[in-house]
């Protein structure tokens, strides 16, 4: 009799844990995707990020779980400042609209943001140094799984007058460009095999022509595959309908590899 009591409390038990674990435990961010945002974060969207401003209802509640999202799994910290709660939004913002399209995507190559007042050195100095230039970097080695990001670049990025540059933007598809592995300027975890190759040859004829003077990218798309990739992204999230009509062919690669029309009517 004591035998079969035992037997049962076991099995009782056992199904306990299984019930919690199918039912009542959730994964990280499966939790913070029912977490609605709150009403302040909320109107900082609506104030600060066109994005986010032009979507319909279903896909700012979409945006808004996602923002959500990252914020529970990726520490945001400064150096010199306290961060606040426009500095959130606008980073998880960074990060969230180039993969928009994607709704199971995860940063699982990042674990801390650092803001830093404003531009920075190599020795991630912030005063002082006229050499003090980098607005943002995905960091590398030691620093793997960080990203230092200026503040005062990421607030203009989303300023109206902001033009074709966003800063957070850029880091943030470095970032994804160096998810398989290799920051090359071709990111193969969005990139189907098939458009490798033209894609390649799409970079090299326009960097081609950055070189000669005849585009209207930033200058700075020149000094690598990596670099273009990243400042292209920038055009084509910040002035989509632009892009599209000065470089269709280039709009329609950017749109195939986010799986976003941000240009469409």
């Amino acid at each position: 009799m004591n035998t079969f009591i035992l037997i049962a409390v076991a099995i009782v038990f056992s199904l306990c844990i299984l019930g919690y674990f199918l039912f009542l435990r959730k994964p990280k961010a499966a939790a913070a995707a029912d977490k609605s945002i709150t009403a302040s974060l909320k109107q900082l969207l609506l104030d600060n990020v066109s994005f986010y401003e032009a979507l319909n209802s279903a896909d700012k509640l979409r945006f808004e779980h996602k923002i959500t999202a990252f914020l529970e799994e990726v520490h945001i910290e400064g150096v010199g400042l306290e961060v606040d709660d426009l500095d959130r939004v606008l980073v998880a913002s960074s990060a969230v609209i180039p993969v928009f399209g994607f709704d199971e995507w995860r940063y699982n190559n990042l674990t801390n943001v650092i803001l830093y007042p404003d531009t920075f050195n190599n020795d991630f100095q912030f005063e002082g140094d006229e050499n003090r230039n980098i607005m943002g970097m995905v960091g590398s080695g030691y620093m793997n799984g960080q990203m230092l990001l200026s503040r005062a670049a990421l607030i203009r990025g989303f300023s109206k007058s902001s033009g074709k540059h966003n800063t957070g933007i850029h880091e943030f598809v470095h970032l994804l460009d160096k998810s398989d592995g290799a920051t090359d300027g071709v990111p193969e975890n969005f990139l189907p095999h098939e458009y490798a190759t033209p894609w390649l040859k799409m970079m090299h004829q326009e960097i081609d022509r950055i070189e000669r003077g005849k585009s209207d990218i930033d200058a700075y798309a020149a000094t690598n595959e990596a670099e273009f990739l990243a400042v292209v992204s920038e055009y084509f999230f910040e002035k989509p309908d632009q892009l599209k009509d000065k470089h269709p062919e280039l709009y329609a690669q950017l749109s195939r590899m986010f799986a976003q029309n941000p240009a469409a009517e």
